[in-house]
């Protein structure tokens, strides 16, 4: 039970010399990445910069205890930066110390919610948010996070909290760009793009080893940070109008408690919780990704346990929300860590960058680190998946596109809470009309297929209906009025079998339908029949009045069934040569 909760004992009996170097190295690749990010998240969210230095200590220590994947990387992300300033606007002005404030509640809420969904095992509950939606979002934030930051790279104030509000902030005050910001942004910007797919091959075919030469090219943002501080300190840009990171305090922060004013915190409450949900979908999506590469096994529910303890950890600290991220939990994997403790290591080295490193950090130009924001961000949107998920399943497609021109036109959190109920309203949809195909028996076999895609043979007197789905209240009248409706257009029909193989559940609602069902056909001179039920729910069953009452027989499979009720073309069908039954011309259905 304790290693359960506290996986470091697991892992931690067996680290050796060999796990503790390939950590160390992948923990300073990964504070090399870390720095410029941390920064450059903490502006994203409204904060000062050192605030993402403070975000990015504790909540690695906590995961190292606590997590279960072996290489994800927890920290400032832009999604989650994004989401913080926007739930806190409302309630307070940037650079005030009631908006940090706030955004330390934040974290804290968060991790608090993620806590009690851990320990009370509720990992299942992110499954409500479909891979649809939650990619139709992130792209869509994607888009918004680098067109907030355009302002920064002209150099002029603007801003919004949807993409036209941006657009016209922009185009307001396009006429007041500062050209040397705008040289800096633009100069960091390509070289930052350049970097990351050009910058490795480049220093390999130049004789550098692969090893090093990734590492050179994850460096790029230092490079970026370093040479365009250096340009604005030594051409005195800053006279010029160049807005500059400025003073950060050096020290690590001194921990504290949270605002326990219960109205921010009922403010709170939604955008924590959609954060949270946000969060824990986007960090358990990477870690099993990154885990299925090693064979290593996650526990979703511990990792929202551990999720929980960062986020509280970086809100006590003076941080802001944080989540896995997935570039960084990339390049930590393939960097070679083999443990958490790597982010052990790289919570010390950023804790020492923020004590040594800090006042040289004073010249930083701010439209350096948007455009390290914008490369980042970037790589999250995919926009063409909405065309490759509307291919697939039209549904999924237009749930996926909606969320996007939500998030786009509308914000943030209507975006997540638009793409919400669009998962629940398909679910809903979906199963309200489940698929269901009547069969009839393949020649020469014992199997039953459905008579729109098979050459099969079929009994007049009997119509065997398939089920794909379980049976609960939305969908049981659906079948309530299928059946009946065959019974009323063909009078000839003396027995109906339902063929359960796929219903893994009959809810209180489903198993009402399924007696009126009985009892319409009974008086319609009908009999009712089962076959292929699954074990659970033939318990469940056993247990009600419909078995007591069932016109027909339960079977425990379709062939029994047909053997049953019309022996002598059952068993000649049997008998007969097999062949080819495809109905290729047939619709999908």
């Amino acid at each position: 039970m304790l290693r359960r909760y506290l996986p470091v004992l697991d892992w931690g009996r067996r680290y050796d010399r060999a796990t503790l170097a390939s950590d160390l190295v992948a923990a300073v690749i990964v504070t090399i990445m870390l720095i410029p990010q941390s920064l450059a998240y903490a502006l994203l969210a409204g904060l000062p910069a050192e605030v993402g230095l403070y975000a990015s200590i504790v909540p690695l220590l906590l995961y190292t205890l606590l997590g279960t994947s072996r290489t994800l990387a927890v920290g400032p992300v832009a999604v989650a930066s994004l989401m913080t300033a926007t739930a806190i606007a409302p309630l307070a002005a940037r650079g005030t110390p009631e908006y940090l404030g706030a955004a330390v509640a934040l974290a804290v809420i968060s991790g608090l919610m993620l806590l009690a969904m851990g320990l009370m095992r509720l990992g299942f509950l992110a499954n409500f948010l479909s891979h649809p939606v939650i990619s139709g979002f992130i792209s869509a934030a994607g888009i918004l996070i680098a067109a907030g930051q355009l302002p920064q790279l002209l150099g002029i104030s603007a801003g919004g909290a949807t993409l036209p509000a941006i657009a016209a902030a922009i185009a307001a005050g396009i006429g007041f760009t500062n050209p040397a910001t705008l040289a800096i942004g633009t100069t960091a910007l390509g070289f930052l793009a350049w970097a990351r797919r050009g910058l490795a091959p480049r220093l390999r075919a130049l004789g550098l080893g692969a090893r090093p030469a990734a590492v050179a090219a994850r460096a790029a943002p230092i490079l970026a940070v370093a040479a365009s501080a250096a340009a604005v300190w030594g051409l005195d840009l800053q006279a010029a109008g160049v807005a500059v990171v400025g003073r950060i305090p050096a020290g690590l922060p001194m921990p504290a408690l949270p605002s326990l004013d219960p109205a921010l915190w009922t403010a709170l409450a939604v955008p924590a919780l959609l954060i949270a949900v946000v969060g824990y979908v986007e960090t358990i999506s990477v870690a099993q990704t990154l885990a299925a590469r090693k064979r290593q096994r996650i526990d979703p529910d511990q990792e929202l346990v551990a999720l929980g303890a960062a986020n509280v950890g970086a809100g006590l600290a003076g941080g802001f929300p944080v989540t896995g991220g997935f570039a960084r939990s990339v390049v930590n994997h393939e960097a070679g860590a083999e443990t958490p403790a790597a982010g052990a290591y790289t919570a010390v080295a950023m804790a020492a960058a923020t004590l040594t490193l800090t006042p040289a950090l004073y010249h930083l130009p701010k439209a350096t680190l948007a455009a390290t924001i914008v490369v980042a961000v970037l790589t999250l949107v995919d926009l063409g998946a909405v065309r490759r998920t509307f291919a697939y399943s039209r549904a999924d497609g237009v749930a996926m596109a909606a969320t996007v021109l939500i998030t786009l036109g509308a914000g943030v959190e209507p975006g997540i809470l638009a793409g919400v109920a669009l998962s629940l309203a398909l679910h809903l949809w979906r199963t309200s009309r489940p698929h269901v195909a009547v069969v009839g028996q393949v020649a020469g076999t014992e199997h039953f297929r459905n008579v729109n895609r098979h050459e099969v043979v079929t009994v007049p007197a009997v119509l065997s209906i398939r089920i794909d789905e379980s049976l609960y209240f939305p969908n049981a009248r659906f079948l309530e009025d299928l059946v009946l409706d065959a019974v009323a257009r063909d009078p000839s029909l003396r027995h109906i079998v339902l063929m359960c193989p796929a219903v893994n559940e009959i809810d209180a609602s489903a198993l009402e339908s399924l007696e009126a069902i009985n009892a319409r056909l009974h008086e319609a001179g009908v009999r009712l029949h089962l076959s292929e039920v699954k074990g659970p729910v033939m318990d469940r069953l056993e247990r009600s009045r419909l078995l007591h009452t069932l016109t027909g027989q339960v079977f425990l499979t379709q062939f029994d069934a047909m053997d049953a009720l019309a022996p002598e073309i059952t068993r000649a069908t049997l008998a007969a040569p097999r062949r080819d039954t495809r109905r290729r011309a047939q619709a999908a259905r």
